[in-house]
């Protein structure tokens, strides 16, 4: 599945480094950016994580929509994502698996997203951890 690309803008990247306190002036400053490396201003790598809501997978997941939290992020950059880029998101169901603990059993859904810019070039993969307690179980 994949939903609407999303234009990445300077402003955009502001935003997201304001929201999370990254001044890293490669993000944020033309000038000190046009002499790092990139040449020009990058997103940071955390922002791929805000990619999770463009596609709309996680609504088609039966294991989602009745409630669970998300388990962690697992993220692998594969290219600088740069203004002016088009990112499309497509997810797909990786994988599930069950761990049983001290408070019982959890039922882990894997959803692995990928995004590729408007070249076609992936630039990224998030892998997002759902959990989920067994059916009637309850913390101890």
């Amino acid at each position: 599945m994949s939903g609407e690309p999303f234009v990445v803008t300077a402003e955009r990247i502001a935003s997201f480094c304001d929201a999370v306190g990254d001044n890293n002036p490669l993000y944020v400053d033309p000038v000190a950016a046009a002499a790092g490396p990139y040449g020009a201003i990058v997103a940071p790598p955390a922002l791929v994580a805000s990619f999770r809501y463009i596609d709309d997978v996680f609504d088609d997941l039966p294991f989602v929509t009745r409630g669970g939290l998300m388990a962690g992020l697992d993220i692998e950059i594969v290219a600088p994502i740069r203004v002016g880029d088009s990112i499309l998101v497509k997810s797909e169901f990786k994988e599930s698996y069950e761990k049983t603990g001290r408070t019982g059993t959890m039922t882990f859904i894997v959803v692995r997203s990928t995004l590729s810019n408007q070249r076609g070039e992936i630039v990224a993969h998030v892998d997002h951890r759902m959990m989920r307690r067994a059916a009637g179980e309850s913390p101890a």
